[in-house]
């Protein structure tokens, strides 16, 4: 790592633990909400930190931040 630089793996898992960041505050939100209580049942075990979840509860959150480093290669904003 050189600089203000970070790798690719490392841009991955900083968007994916801001996307569960992300995710998880939207979820506590809705939870509020009635009608929502079988979902809510199931969300409470993820809302814990992103190094706590499992490597499959990882994974959807980098979906999502795949989704982000695309988006910026193809407008240039990174290169890599």
């Amino acid at each position: 790592m050189k600089g203000n630089s970070i790798s690719e793996d490392e841009l991955l898992e900083a968007l994916s633990e801001l996307e569960h960041k992300q995710w998880e505050h939207w979820s506590r939100i809705v939870a509020k909400r009635k009608g929502f209580e079988k979902e809510v049942a199931h969300w409470k075990s993820e809302w814990v930190p992103y190094k706590e979840l499992t490597e499959a509860q990882k994974e959807m959150d980098r979906i999502w931040a795949r989704k982000v480093i695309s988006l910026l290669k193809r407008r240039r904003i990174l290169n890599r």
